[in-house]
């Protein structure tokens, strides 16, 4: 946490709903949210239409692709890059609550530009992945406090950008009991020796990291809990070498405490994106664990 910047003190999330709306398959809440120290977050949370006191909720982190527009709405419409149905209709037909929220530079948050924030984060001694996070971290808070969500069940789930904060998240609040990650295993030292660096955008480089930490070393912290990862073998931006070096460790590591089963990484033969078979087997973890 502390190569993550000077991130703003927690101090209890409150949220206003701006308007509800009844879709086909979901009722969909219009949120603004109230961080703290910080500038206000749009977001949206899905629920099933059939009035359960307290179900099992989806943290839902949208990717990047450079699409700086879309954002949250990525949860309602999908991507080019990930399969029909919306998540936003998949997650909550299978009756589970959803929250996504449009991180810095995204969706009703554009502005400055991608590199502009992380340069001024940085001269003020912020880390953007870090304030990233921060967010995440607190859209758990908010979750948790709300009635209709049963805070023992917390899950979390992106392609991209959003299958690396779904690792992270889950990584730095043990109150995520499932991680499931699209196309976000970067094995840093691997992409380094392939000279990937540039196939990333700005937002997730942590100054010093690699001094302390390897990819691996992070996602150790998810241990024991359930942890899928869904990569494709033609991916550039999650090079297949350091693919078996994640894999190995977490193999280990899951074997030794006594739950081999709840680590698995699968591969397709793909680039970057979902496929029928990634979905597939999405559902049947989430079915099994959450």
């Amino acid at each position: 946490m502390s190569l993550l910047g000077d991130l703003p003190q927690r101090r209890g999330v409150s949220a206003t709903k701006l308007k509800e709306e009844e879709r086909e398959h979901y009722i969909l809440e219009y949120l603004l949210m109230d961080l703290g120290e910080t500038e206000k977050v749009p977001a949206y949370f899905v629920r099933p239409k059939n009035e359960e006191r307290k179900r099992p909720v989806v943290l839902f982190n949208h990717s990047h692709g450079g699409q700086y527009d879309r954002g949250k709405a990525e949860l309602l419409e999908s991507s080019p890059y990930l399969q029909k149905p919306s998540f936003a209709e998949e997650l909550t037909r299978m009756g589970y609550n959803v929250l996504c929220m449009d991180m810095w530079g995204f969706g009703e948050r554009q502005g400055k530009t991608e590199s502009e924030l992380f340069k001024e984060m940085l001269w003020n001694g912020k880390v953007m992945w870090g304030m990233m996070l921060y967010d995440s971290i607190c859209g758990i808070d908010y979750v948790t406090a709300r009635e209709d969500v049963d805070e023992s069940r917390i899950a979390t789930l992106g392609m991209s950008m959003g299958g690396l904060m779904a690792w992270w998240l889950a990584a730095l609040d043990e109150r995520i009991c499932v991680c499931i990650d699209i196309a976000g295993q970067v094995e840093a030292k691997t992409l380094i020796r392939q000279r990937g660096l540039d196939h990333h955008g700005f937002y997730s480089y942590v100054p010093g990291l690699l001094k302390a930490f390897e990819t691996a070393d992070i996602q150790s912290l998810i241990v024991p809990r359930p942890h899928l990862s869904l990569v494709g073998d033609q991916d550039r931006m999650t090079p297949y070498e350091g693919l078996g070096i994640i894999e190995e460790r977490l193999k280990t590591l899951y074997a030794e405490a006594g739950k081999p089963e709840q680590w698995q990484m699968s591969r397709y033969p793909c680039g970057h994106k979902e496929t029928a078979g990634m979905r597939h087997e999405l559902r049947e973890f989430l079915m099994r664990y959450l």
